[in-house]
């Protein structure tokens, strides 16, 4: 249960927030492969084995291993890449795509944090660009997430700068506490994925948010709450005062998440060679 106000003479609290099958029903980057191709920055084939990743990703999601391949392969795939064009294309699309897929659950949760006193921080394994116009969506006041290195050029070089994944989220949320004066005794955590256990287990308050498999295991075997979600809604329809950031705010898009993305459609790949459908 979520304390309902905050005392202000005890150290400051936060709630920590996983993205993707957490906070919105989707993964932020694969959401965007339509508008890639439109854009010209992947092919037809590279749409259709997204399509397959995301499938792969609602169905399970990838174990620690495939991550890091992931990671090396997008590296190496995403040298050269011009960020204001990717920047450009995830302006466009970004109200369109992100906004009906946001859990209400989840913007409730959100809402009920800051009405509590407590700050509400995104920790998403997905790139700056995305993450924080999204993390403005939602009103969340910081995001911790990936960070690929931009050369003087505008272009990718290949080289990954912070790679917010698995013990580093860990390490971004005790950071944070001690910049931020956070109780982590007191904090709150959200995740759907057992790589996401170091940030879980970092917080006094864990909750297990659409769990994959190991996580379900895992929360029940720690005694953490369990959390279902599953009533995507636009924002605009749950608060018709609602008023969405501006064009120069959403610009702030998405460099890392298209890379991301083409890490996922390799995942697939592999996947798709050596299993033609994901277990459920």
């Amino acid at each position: 249960m979520l304390d309902p106000v905050e005392n202000h003479s005890l150290p400051r609290t936060a709630a920590f927030f996983d993205l993707d099958k957490t906070v919105i029903a989707k993964s932020s980057t694969l959401t965007f492969s339509k508008s890639f191709y439109q854009g010209g920055l992947i092919n037809r084939r590279a749409v259709l084995r997204t399509a397959y990743a995301q499938f792969v990703f609602l169905a399970g999601g990838a174990d620690h291993d495939q991550m890091e391949r992931m990671r090396e392969y997008l590296s190496a795939l995403c040298k050269g890449w011009n960020v204001q064009q990717v920047k450009e294309i995830v302006a466009e699309t970004l109200h369109d795509l992100i906004d009906p897929i946001i859990y209400d659950e989840a913007a409730s949760l959100i809402e009920e944090h800051h009405t509590a006193g407590r700050d509400v921080v995104i920790v998403s394994t997905s790139g700056a660009e995305v993450v924080e116009p999204i993390g403005e969506l939602l009103g969340a006041d910081r995001v911790v997430a990936t960070r690929m290195v931009v050369g003087d050029d505008g272009c990718f070089t290949g080289e990954v700068e912070y790679y917010a994944y698995g013990p580093t989220k860990a390490e971004a949320v005790k950071a944070l506490a001690e910049s931020e004066g956070y109780d982590l005794a007191r904090c709150y955590a959200y995740s759907d994925s057992i790589t996401d256990v170091p940030m879980l287990q970092s917080v006094g308050h864990p909750f297990a948010v659409n769990p994959d498999r190991a996580l379900r295991r895992e929360a029940t075997a720690r005694e953490w709450p369990v959390l279902v979600f599953n009533r995507p809604v636009r924002l605009k329809q749950r608060l018709p005062a609602f008023s969405m950031p501006s064009r120069p705010a959403l610009v702030a898009a998405a460099a890392v998440g298209a890379v991301a993305t083409a890490g996922l459609v390799w995942y697939a790949s592999r996947r798709r060679q050596s299993a033609p459908f994901a277990r459920i």
